[in-house]
């Protein structure tokens, strides 16, 4: 593992704030795309959007039964139908339009993922562009979120403080200006939202002085001579002026309706309205109602069952605010209207239902997922390479998480914070070991750094033996010292390497001018190769081993031969003794490394060994590491498909190339003590 690998713990570090997000699902209405920091409402029953409507128009076919003549029964139709004061439901109806936030809602954002500088940034964006209602979940995830990174930073300050032998109740929080301005904003914004509320109370009182203005202006063309038809359009105009007001102080709502009703009633007992006019007003008011019968039924196609109840809502206020149509064509359209009604209502219960248990079912698979990331936090690791395959185990396992839709409100917030700290611990203590692993990793480099100084200063040595004995020493001290930063691993290699380089080949060149010890050597080696073509390996495959093993300690210990026989000689013995290995009744993997023993011998006696037996270090380590990330694969498959019966097969051929694998590092494994047992 090397130095550069610490580097990766901030950019593990996910931003899950995005999944404290759930829908506020209201009494009146579900909205689709809702902050999930924002207050829910207890999840209520819904309220059926026929309830006013219907009330009403049940009392209107009652009135109608009472009146007398055709002319006498239109004109206490229309009373019926605008003099009924609205019902406790129709009161709580208007206070949550009154209530409604039209301004522009700001897009949602993972509040997670931003600093405390640019927390702070957004607060003030929010505060200036958005009004106070709209903003209000917002600005108090921020808040959280600002005062939950303040406090993680002053944590690991504090902790810095204790690591650098400190004691803890010495530690003075150093003045946080950020913090300070954070405040400042929390207060700007307490203040505007007070601005806001103390605006719009103001408003409505102004509203309810323009409604009871429009009730004296109904009650003044009861007392009129003018033309019956400019009344009338008065009266129209004033029923629309009416409309346009928006809400007034809730306390006063009934009240307000009661004389808003009674002054309509009057102005239809008193003012004497053609029939003309009266059958033309009630032919409007039948298209009217028959073109929201058509436009309610269309809704029953709508994909978004949240959206068709809303348009609902407003249909039944346009309903209610029409005026009566012809008697023999009211119950018909009003069942007509009444059906469909009901069938969205029945849509949307059904919706609302299943939408509860969707979030119960997150909130199942995100408790599932915090078991597992506890699970990887409570194991104790203990290398680099046990940290890096938990973390991307942790990496995996937040990806699943984003995937996951809300939990239920009362619980959203709880699942988050379980699974945000279990995470945060586990990259916190990864930080703490690698921090300690990099301090390990410098005190190898000074090691190693004196083990290079003392190699180049033995380098130019002519004591062949005692020389030759200390390089040993220092390169087994060199093996037996631990890793070094990356960035200075490739460095101090060389350096090292070419100063026992440079020694044995000096070494080698002067006992390779033994021209006359190279015809001795030629001349023995000639005859280790008869004599190992005379033998024949026995039964007794151990001792036959030994004997092999013999015959290529004997060859590697007789030295140079001239250079024109080296490479016949050398094949020559290779070929016998690959063939006495191959008869032998042992495992393949014995024989392989015996193999690669003599051709290591054999390209130590060649020359070149340091160029060749790199370039096979480089690849058997190569290999390694395929093999290894190829198991890790292979295991992960497994535990993928171990729960499918129809798998089986599939498993057991993972199974199998794990295994396979295993022995193959072994073996390789083995070959790479073979190399630094060679180049000793």
């Amino acid at each position: 593992m090397e130095a550069n690998d610490l580097n990766k713990s901030s950019e593990e570090q996910m931003n899950l704030n995005s999944d404290v997000q759930s829908e506020n699902m209201e009494k009146k209405e579900i909205k689709p795309e809702q902050s999930e920091n924002q207050q829910e409402k207890k999840p209520e029953k819904p309220m059926p959007a026929s309830d006013t409507t219907e009330s009403r128009e049940e009392n209107y076919s009652s009135e109608k039964e009472t009146s007398g003549s055709e002319e006498a029964s239109t004109v206490n139709q229309e009373q019926e139908e605008v003099a009924e004061a609205p019902s406790d439901k129709e009161h709580k109806e208007e206070e949550e339009t009154e209530a409604s936030d039209k301004s522009k809602h700001p897009e949602e954002v993972d509040y997670g993922t931003l600093t405390r500088e640019e927390l702070l940034k957004k607060y003030h964006e929010l505060l200036n562009n958005f009004s106070t209602g709209v903003i209000k979940d917002h600005v108090e995830t921020i808040r959280k979120e600002f005062e939950r990174k303040s406090a993680s930073e002053l944590a690991k300050l504090k902790a810095d403080f204790v690591a650098s032998g400190e004691p803890a109740e010495a530690f003075t929080p150093p003045h946080d200006n950020l913090s300070d301005d954070m405040q400042n904003a929390i207060q700007q914004y307490r203040k505007k939202r007070d601005e806001e509320r103390t605006r719009k109370e103001e408003e409505k009182k102004q509203n309810l002085v323009a409604k009871y203005e429009v009730i004296e202006g109904i009650k003044e063309l009861a007392n009129r001579q003018e033309s019956l038809h400019e009344t009338f359009d008065e009266f129209r105009a004033l029923q629309q002026r009416w409309r346009e007001i928006g809400p007034v102080p809730q306390g006063e709502v009934h009240d307000m309706w009661e004389n808003y009703h009674l002054q309509v009633e009057n102005f239809y007992n008193y003012i004497k309205i053609n029939k003309e006019l009266r059958d033309l007003d009630l032919k409007k008011n039948y298209e009217t109602k028959l073109e929201l019968c058509e436009k309610a039924e269309k809704l029953l196609l709508e994909p978004s069952i949240v959206k068709a109840f809303k348009i609902l809502q407003k249909y039944h206020n346009q309903w209610r605010e029409t005026g009566p149509v012809p008697r023999e064509k009211k119950e018909e359209l009003w069942e007509r209207f009444h059906e469909t009604t009901v069938k969205l209502n029945q849509k949307h219960q059904e919706h609302y239902e299943n939408m509860k248990e969707q979030l119960q079912k997150n909130l199942e698979a995100k408790q599932e997922l915090c078991e597992k990331v506890e699970a990887l936090l409570e194991q104790d690791l203990k290398s680099p390479k046990e940290w890096e395959k938990n973390s991307k185990a942790i990496i995996e396992i937040q990806k699943i998480w984003k995937t996951i839709g809300f939990a239920p409100k009362k619980d959203n917030q709880e699942i988050y914070l379980r699974f945000r700290t279990a995470c945060d611990k586990f990259f916190d203590n990864k930080r703490d070991f690698f921090k300690q692993y990099k301090d390990e990793q410098q005190n190898n480099l000074q090691i190693k750094n004196e083990l290079v100084e003392k190699a180049e200063s033995l380098k130019d040595s002519t004591d062949w033996k005692n020389t030759t004995d200390e390089l040993i020493r220092i390169q087994k001290k060199w093996k037996e010292t631990g890793p070094v930063p990356r960035k200075h691993s490739d460095i101090i290699w060389k350096k090292f390497r070419g100063a026992c380089d440079h020694f044995f080949n000096r070494k080698s060149e002067f006992f390779s001018k033994k021209d006359e010890a190279q015809e001795d050597n030629l001349k023995l080696k000639e005859e280790l190769i008869e004599e190992l073509k005379q033998y024949e390996p026995g039964e007794n495959n151990e001792k036959s081993f030994s004997t092999l093993q013999e015959f290529q300690r004997r060859w590697s210990e007789i030295g140079f031969v001239p250079i024109k026989e080296k490479d016949r000689v050398n094949q020559e013995f290779r070929n016998l003794i690959n063939a006495r290995f191959d008869h032998l009744n042992m495992d393949e993997n014995n024989k392989a490394i015996q193999k690669f023993r003599n051709k290591l011998e054999n390209w130590q006696n060649e020359g070149q060994f340091d160029d060749r037996i790199n370039q096979e270090r480089n690849k058997i380590i190569g290999k390694l590491k395929q093999l290894e990330n190829d198991i890790i694969l292979w295991e992960n498959n497994i535990g993928f498909f171990a729960k499918s019966k129809s798998s089986e097969a599939l498993v057991r051929d993972f199974r199998n190339k794990i295994e396979n694998g295993k022995r193959t590092i072994k073996m390789l494994n083995e070959k790479l003590d073979l190399i630094e047992e060679i180049e000793k």
